[in-house]
């Protein structure tokens, strides 16, 4: 655009004028409010940086991160109409925060995404934090089977889940079950906490958390098998009495109530 070189177009022009993106209070909410995501964006990019160089220490780190998690989604709440998408946001206001980017996509620190410190030789701990894998995947699978597909009913889960699992230390690095419970905090992470999973994702995330219960079980048995919780006959075999074969009308006494204490 060609800028006119007359005085004359410049009259009646303040240049010392505060420049006014609003003209009323719903218009300076909105902008205070992306300023507001504009500033946790970079935040966290510094936090990031500062954990992976040791600027900072897990124990530092892991409150600080999560309370910026918690006000970017507050943040986004506010901007509902504005921002729909994190990442269209940072490429309007050629924002660079990739490590930022990531970490609001899990939606969890990066001391419950990866496994943090030594415990290898605390063999107390690893029990209890095997106990806890096994009470998360079963309370996340019975969730989902109640047909409970809130976000906010599943994301707080998934997120124990990760957090439990990276502590246990014979856990291998690999474990395929983590990769799939990340997958799914990044799908959640995304919607609201309003939303809900559709009956299909249900189905898949229910199949996918089997085969890692099943897998990390597996995995653990033999070094651990004392101590992962399993489930037993809640009625002793031994117990129920034996009945000779007999007719429908000759069933009476103490055998026919027997045989009704057990339906």
């Amino acid at each position: 655009m060609e800028v006119s070189s007359n005085p004359s177009y410049f009259q009646g022009i303040n240049v010392d004028e505060e420049v006014r993106l609003f003209t009323n209070n719903k218009e300076r909410d909105k902008y205070d409010n992306m300023a507001d995501l504009y500033s946790i964006i970079v935040l966290m990019e510094h936090l990031e940086k500062a954990f992976v160089r040791d600027s900072i220490t897990p124990e530092e780190y892991t409150p600080q991160c999560t309370n910026l998690i918690a006000k970017y989604k507050t943040t986004l709440n506010f901007l509902s109409d504005s921002v729909t998408d994190l990442e269209s946001f940072m490429n309007d206001y050629k924002l660079s925060c990739p490590a930022a980017l990531n970490r609001f996509k899990i939606g969890v620190p990066a001391t419950y995404e990866h496994a943090i410190g030594d415990n290898k030789n605390d063999m107390g701990k690893s029990a209890k934090y095997i106990a806890e894998s096994v009470q998360h995947f079963i309370t996340l699978m019975d969730t989902l089977r109640l047909n409970r597909y809130a976000v906010d009913e599943l994301h707080p889960i998934l997120a124990d889940l990760i957090q439990s699992l990276n502590k246990v230390p014979t856990l291998p690095a690999d474990f395929e079950g983590k990769q799939r419970i990340r997958q799914w905090l990044i799908t959640l992470h995304s919607m609201k906490a309003s939303d809900e999973i559709t009956e299909e994702q249900a189905r898949q995330m229910l199949f996918e958390m089997e085969q890692s219960h099943t897998e990390f079980y597996r995995l653990l048995s033999g070094e651990h098998k004392d101590t992962i919780p399993q489930f037993t006959p809640t009625i002793d075999p031994t117990t129920i009495p034996a009945f000779a074969p007999a007719d429908k009308g000759s069933m009476s006494g103490s055998g026919a109530e027997d045989v009704k204490g057990l339906g």
